[in-house]
């Protein structure tokens, strides 16, 4: 008589922290989240109890890692190919490297399959790549591909989802370069759970990697996003690969930017802006011009301000409205900004620069569809704030940047002379910036710089 199979062991995953549990709870013990554990397959009683699962133990293993110095470890600097599309490069840290498992996620449509689609095209006569796809037909790929004007035989492609037979094709062509789109598609053989789940997107995405790593072949895991604009799947995932890209962009807009939010070879926070066209993503080498208005004249309520990206200086237009309220309790509404510092900028203005907007909405604006995180955006918000609630423009040709601390004085920012030597290529002709940020000659390349302490001080030099 056959022995009976034993239960496969089961474990709880959080798919918010990826967190293991013993046992299904209503909440996370690790992030608190709440409804958000789901069950893995970790394995069968039988694969455990196999001669090989018991030789596979610790107390069994003989190629055990040994304890080495880092000072006899040989290394040497990350080999990088150009895939062909210098705003790609630039997020990628200068190039795709050799093994490297990369996340790309983004909303549906925004462009993810078909900047991956252009990449392994430019990249066709040098690497070899291979295109897999769990969504579309080969056929709509080969439409897409078509339509972009990219060369079809340089292009290969896969219609399939079960890894073990992705892993058993790229075995055979020995591609230099794998897209899997997308990793909510894949499933294994080894787990009875629905394509999709916590558990098969995890193992997966495991498989994958474990194949970059050992074969050295580039991968990019195209990933959907949830309503919250995260990645859909467990978190651990974003954790497993080496770098991870979100492409954003407003629905209205032609131009779409792709961020890097990790990235284990490059810096975090890199920006790369691309447009939208009737041939696919065209990179933009120079996206400072596009985030400027194209008025004429100078509006009410406007300051441009130079932010930094990663290791690049970008001029960006901030603009603010504010109107009196009918409500008790007025509107503070943000937009690529963080609304949480606007409450925290309009209580300094009051605080420390005397200006009241208790009675007022205010409403602000980062053109072009960015995101500003860092807190140069400042002083230029309290600017274009001021200058809304008075109807006055600020002088023509004139930027601002610099972080306000709560009791009203005006703090530096890292590289403050790239920001001006970017701002002086554009034609602005004058700089409010922390004193700290200043040149000591007063200006900067013909640019008048007006160094300001306090709060109080930017004001007067913004009339």
């Amino acid at each position: 008589m056959a022995k009976l199979q034993g239960k496969a062991r089961t474990a709880y995953v959080c798919g918010e922290c990826g967190a293991e549990h013993n046992k299904w709870q209503g909440q996370c013990g690790e992030c608190g989240a709440w409804n958000s554990l789901s069950e893995i397959v970790l394995e069968t009683a039988a694969a455990a109890a196999s001669p090989a699962a018991r030789r596979s133990s610790w107390a069994g293993k003989v190629d055990a890692p040994k304890v080495t110095a880092l000072k006899d470890v040989r290394h040497s600097e990350e080999a990088r190919v150009s895939t062909g599309i210098g705003e790609f490069d630039r997020v990628l840290g200068g190039g795709l490297v050799e093994g490297a498992v990369v996340l790309v996620g983004g909303d549906p449509g925004i462009g993810k399959s078909t900047l991956l689609l252009q990449a392994l095209a430019q990249m066709a006569p040098t690497l070899p790549g291979l295109y897999v796809t769990g969504e579309e037909s080969l056929g709509q790929v080969a439409g897409r591909a078509a339509r972009l004007g990219l060369p079809l035989d340089g292009l290969n492609a896969l219609a399939e989802t079960g890894v073990e037979r992705i892993l058993e094709h790229a075995s055979q062509w020995q591609p230099k370069l794998i897209v899997a789109d997308s990793v909510q598609t894949l499933w294994t053989e080894s787990l009875t759970a629905a394509p999709g789940s916590v558990s098969q997107v995890r193992e997966s995405a495991a498989r994958l990697v474990r194949y970059a790593k050992e074969t050295g072949a580039a991968v990019f895991l195209v990933g959907h996003v949830t309503k919250e604009g995260g990645i859909a799947g467990p978190r651990v995932l974003e954790h497993m690969v080496d770098a991870v890209l979100y492409f954003e962009g407003d629905s209205g807009s032609r131009f779409r930017v792709l961020r890097a939010f990790k990235n284990r070879f490059g810096a975090v926070n890199e920006l790369g802006v691309f447009a939208m066209g009737d041939k696919g993503l065209r990179e933009v080498p120079n996206p400072s011009a596009i985030f400027l208005s194209g008025g004429s004249a100078q509006q009410p309520g406007s300051c441009v301000m130079v932010t930094r990206e990663g290791t690049r200086p970008l001029l960006v237009e901030v603009q603010a409205l504010v109107d009196s309220s009918p409500l008790s309790n007025p509107r503070r509404v943000a937009v690529g900004l963080e609304q949480n510092r606007l409450a925290m900028l309009l209580a300094v203005l009051h605080r420390h620069g005397g200006v009241v907007v208790s009675d007022q909405d205010v409403f602000v604006n980062v053109v072009g569809g960015i995101r500003v995180q860092e807190t140069a955006a400042d002083l230029p918000v309290l600017v274009a704030v001021l200058s809304s609630l008075r109807d006055r423009p600020l002088p023509d040709k004139t930027i601002a940047f610099g972080e306000i601390g709560l009791s009203g004085e005006i703090r530096p920012v890292p590289n403050g002379e790239e920001r001006l030597k970017e701002a002086a290529t554009h034609g602005f002709k004058r700089a409010i910036v922390p004193k700290a940020n200043a040149p000591k000659a007063g200006s900067y390349k013909g640019m008048e710089v007006v160094a300001v302490e306090r709060l109080s001080d930017a004001l007067i030099a913004a009339e």
